[in-house]
């Protein structure tokens, strides 16, 4: 079965700041974890019984005060006052004249300040990886990945700001320089999502940063701790430079602060990750203005075994694919599409491989299965394997909630729906994985692309020729098409993104950087003559 590196487990479980919750004496169950001894770490992030959610150069906050539970026991964690929209309007008009500061810094400059953004990550790196762990609920090892991915994507965007630029172009006219200029669109918005609380903000915010922009974070309600956390480190850093705080602002809140940000004009730019029922509904207030959005919403990704694949390749990666972070990337392999030859000892072998998954605390370093964000991703995991039922699956492994405290579900495998089943095309954010048998290359390729959103995809084959063309034009439609890997785990030296109702979104690496600025193809005449493009005469 897939496993984690052994090495990483040892170091989380030295460096884990994470107590069993089981453990602890009844008097605690009724107090905030945070007030708690054993949690006492927490304060080592900035964090207190109730934090400020708005961020702009000082910290505030004037709206409803939320609180944040841990999904392993459903325990209140601590709480958080959010933005109203009093607060929303001083922080955007604060960012705005940070904006006139920021924007004169050179970009190897601004470079270095995420630099150092990036350093200070790194010596919290085991506290934050532990707080994602505690709120959001992925493993540890997963939590101090994802830190770790933000600081990887600090030092992308550094060699990038000295690398970023526009081509001199040949001109047809003499006397005439023809060059591309870009330049920053501004203020970026940043809407992120529970499932990568911190990683998804760092893609966004080191390369907006580099190219000279400011940014505005909303973090999902249900990790607004982290929001808090990762603000207060880079609050620092700022301070530490003398420069205006609101370059990286943070309004917590819900809908009403989301809704601002989308149909605010002074927003040059608002990336959205998130469902694509809501990502819908940004695109269209933001386009109604004639605004920027940058999206990155669901995915229905599939993984296909051909007849000559590798099984020791294939089962640990639709394992890892389905059931890493307990079903909740948006990567995660939802479909699996097996040869008829060897559909039987896939799915026998991946049944063998699910009995043997570590469920547990997320912290506890041998565990490799959490639990649920949230109670409602329980009801929405139940309600999808009784439509499974309805539709004709069989439930060969799972399928129930596991009977201990949190919101733990057992990873699901279903077979026996057909490949266009209504529940297969609908994109469930959890553990829930659905086999289908096929019998050729041509029609495996369109059941691939026959669902609505286009992220991630995989086929594991040795046919050279069926690999490209399954990376050709009448291959897979998605934004990640894979070969003998998963779906999930991408690296951030490529744009990350998917196609159709997937958003059209690309962040991270490769020139996602474009995204976050604006270009001028600028004609600049250094002769005494005065000749028109296309030989035009007019005279």
């Amino acid at each position: 079965m897939w496993r984690l590196p052994r090495a990483l487990c040892v170091h989380a479980a030295k460096t884990s700041k994470l107590p069993g919750p089981w453990s602890r004496p009844a008097a605690f169950m009724s107090t905030l974890l945070i007030n708690q001894p054993q949690y006492a770490w927490l304060k080592e992030l900035g964090l207190c019984e109730e934090n400020e959610g708005v961020y702009n150069g000082s910290w505030g906050g004037r709206g409803e005060v939320i609180t944040t539970y841990c999904p392993a026991n459903n325990e209140p964690i601590a709480r958080v006052r959010q933005a109203s929209v009093a607060d929303y309007e001083e922080t955007v008009k604060k960012a705005k004249e940070a904006w006139k500061i920021w924007a004169d810094i050179p970009a190897p400059k601004r470079g270095e300040i995420v630099r150092q953004i990036g350093d200070a990550l790194r010596e919290k790196i085991q506290v934050l990886g532990s707080l994602v762990s505690l709120e959001m609920g992925k493993i540890l090892v997963e939590g101090v990945g994802e830190v770790q991915e933000y600081v990887d994507i600090c030092d992308y965007a550094v060699g990038l700001s000295r690398m970023i630029g526009g081509p001199i172009l040949p001109s047809e006219r003499p006397g005439h320089a023809l060059i591309e200029q870009w330049n920053p669109v501004g203020l970026v918005g940043i809407i992120t999502a529970f499932n990568f609380p911190v990683a998804v903000y760092g893609w966004n915010n080191a390369i907006a940063m580099i190219c000279g922009n400011v940014c505005l974070w909303k973090g999902a309600p249900t990790t607004s701790l982290i929001s808090v956390a990762v603000t207060k480190i880079i609050a620092k850093v700022l301070e530490d430079n003398k420069l205006p705080g609101a370059i990286c602002s943070l309004t917590c809140g819900g809908a009403d602060i989301g809704t601002a940000m989308a149909k605010d004009e002074r927003v040059n730019l608002l990336s959205f990750t998130g469902s694509t029922q809501v990502g819908k509904q940004v695109a269209l207030m933001v386009q109604e203005r004639f605004g920027r959005s940058l999206l990155e919403l669901g995915g229905n990704n599939a993984i296909i075994a051909f007849e000559d694949a590798d099984l020791s390749l294939v089962v640990p990666s639709a394992l890892f694919a389905a059931v890493g972070t307990a079903g909740q990337r948006c990567t995660t392999a939802r479909r699996l599409f097996v040869h008829e030859s060897i559909h039987d000892e896939v799915v026998n072998r991946l049944k063998k491989a699910y009995a043997q998954i570590r469920v547990g605390n997320p912290w506890d370093s041998n565990v490799l299965y959490g639990p649920l964000h949230t109670k409602q991703s329980v009801s929405m995991f139940l309600g999808a394997v009784e439509e499974a039922k309805k539709e004709g699956g069989t439930v060969v492994y799972g399928g129930k909630v596991m009977d201990r405290p949190g919101n733990y579900v057992e990873p699901t495998i279903v077979i026996g729906l057909a490949h266009d089943a209504s529940i297969a095309h609908t994109e469930t954010f959890a553990p829930i994985l659905y086999v289908f048998k096929f019998k050729n290359e041509e029609e495996v390729f369109a059941w691939n692309n026959e669902v609505k959103q286009g992220l991630s995809s995989s086929i594991f084959t040795k046919d050279l020729g069926r690999i490209f063309r399954w990376l050709g034009p009448k291959g897979s439609d998605c934004g990640i098409v894979n070969v003998n890997i998963p779906t999930s785990g991408a690296e951030i030296g490529g744009a990350f993104g998917g196609e159709k109702h997937t958003g059209g979104g690309r962040e991270s690496g490769s020139d996602a950087w474009k995204h976050y600025m604006r270009r001028s193809t600028c004609t600049i005449n250094y002769s005494k003559d005065l000749p028109l493009a296309q030989g035009i005469k007019f005279q």
